[in-house]
């Protein structure tokens, strides 16, 4: 069975593919949901792998991403003007996030809107110096509350529908 007709015609295919979509930058679980839905998924199973789909990279980003950063202005420096507005990005968003800490950041990634999300709270948390142990569990309760929030709007806008 060729690869893209698995994704999308079963259902683990389906999860997988939500799951993917949900691991990417600016989409996220945010795009993933109606994804998800879009192809057949229940809204449950939708919510269940944008959720993990999110959250994989998110630690990574967290403990990782000035040393990526770092070694790609030394190794490709073309990409130098990309990492400047990411790390531009990253402390304006901080900023946000800095007065309230933790709280700041669950609500920060909570908000479903356009450059809010996981990527970019986990962005902010490496540039804030915030500990892993400490800004994990605020990306994660952001991710949840974003992920129900669009959930109910994907489950309200489908209603609408049909």
């Amino acid at each position: 069975m060729e690869l893209m007709e698995w994704l999308t015609h079963n259902q683990a295919g389906e999860l997988v593919f939500t799951m993917l979509v949900a691991m990417l930058p600016v989409i996220e679980l945010r795009g993933a949901i109606p994804f998800g839905v879009a192809l057949g998924l229940n809204p449950w199973a939708a919510l269940t792998a944008s959720i993990i789909g999110n959250l994989l990279p998110l630690p990574f980003i967290v403990v990782y991403i000035r040393r990526i950063f770092q070694w790609m202005r030394r190794r490709l420096p073309r990409l130098n003007h990309l990492v400047d507005r990411l790390e531009h990005k990253a402390h304006l968003k901080g900023r946000k996030v800095s007065k309230y800490q933790y709280l700041g950041l669950m609500i920060f990634v909570a908000i479903p809107l356009p450059g809010t999300g996981g990527w970019t709270g986990a962005l902010a948390a490496a540039f804030l110096d915030m500990p892993l142990r400490k800004a994990v569990p605020a990306l994660v309760a952001g991710v949840f509350t974003a992920g129900f929030l669009v959930t109910f709007l994907t489950y309200v806008v489908k209603m609408a529908i049909i």
